[in-house]
């Protein structure tokens, strides 16, 4: 106990007075998983929503599919973007890997299924009489299809809420595509890992503090929007 409120004390000290690392490295958590969120919900939505809506042979199967990725374990992810992107791999002249953006591609790939997932439940759960009753009225499959979406628009949040704590919180995958390296892949759980082991556990528990405060506000910020909807 004595280590850890030590380590708690240093760690307050340390993000009273900026530290430059520190931030640093909250900052590339936030680019780095913010925008393989974005992706996969831009990969997942519409994906989701096709399978909500459409029927057709093997769909069982793809949906079996989709809900194995949601628990997909991110160190297969890491492994199979790793060997992608090696300079030997089919993306390997983009000389990507151990960069931020590789591990935005992985942690794209571990988000996209659980968006699909939850926007697929979500779509699903908008009464069948609704859809034929808006194709009735005239409206095209198009703008059906937009409107379900908007109707189904607050059990989606969960979707992003899902994708982004699926992510931020992730190591396996950020760490063999982005190997950790200073100043440019290290996110807040690989250099959480790194300073346990080296320890230095004031630095590790200011990177845990900042983790678990990041994902409150996130969901925070989002169930007050579901919230304020929903009334």
């Amino acid at each position: 106990m004595d280590l850890l409120w030590s380590g708690s004390r240093q760690a307050l000290a340390l993000l009273a007075g900026a530290d430059r690392e520190i931030w640093g490295i909250l900052w590339l958590s936030l680019e780095v998983s913010g925008s393989a969120t974005l992706i996969s919900l831009a990969l997942g939505v519409p994906a989701g929503a096709a399978l909500a809506l459409a029927r057709f042979r093997g769909r069982g199967l793809v949906v079996s599919a989709v809900n194995t990725g949601m628990g997909l374990p991110p160190v297969v992810v890491g492994l199979f973007v790793t060997l992608v992107l090696w300079r030997s791999g089919p993306f390997g002249d983009l000389e990507i890997l151990y960069t931020p953006a590789a591990i935005v591609a992985a942690q794209a790939v571990i988000a996209a299924p659980i968006v699909t997932g939850i926007t697929l439940a979500a779509v699903g759960q908008v009464p069948r009489e609704f859809r034929l009753q808006l194709l009735a009225l005239g409206a095209s499959r198009t703008q059906m299809v937009w409107l379900v979406l908007r109707e189904a628009r607050l059990p989606m949040l969960a979707a992003v809420m899902a994708g982004f704590g699926g992510i931020i919180s992730e190591i396996g995958a950020s760490m063999m595509v982005g190997g950790n390296i200073k100043g440019q892949t290290r996110t807040l759980t690989t250099a959480m890992v790194l300073e346990t082991g080296k320890g230095n556990f004031e630095v590790a528990i200011a990177l845990a503090l900042l983790l678990l405060v990041l994902i409150f506000l996130v969901n925070w910020l989002l169930t007050a929007i579901q919230q304020r909807h929903a009334r």
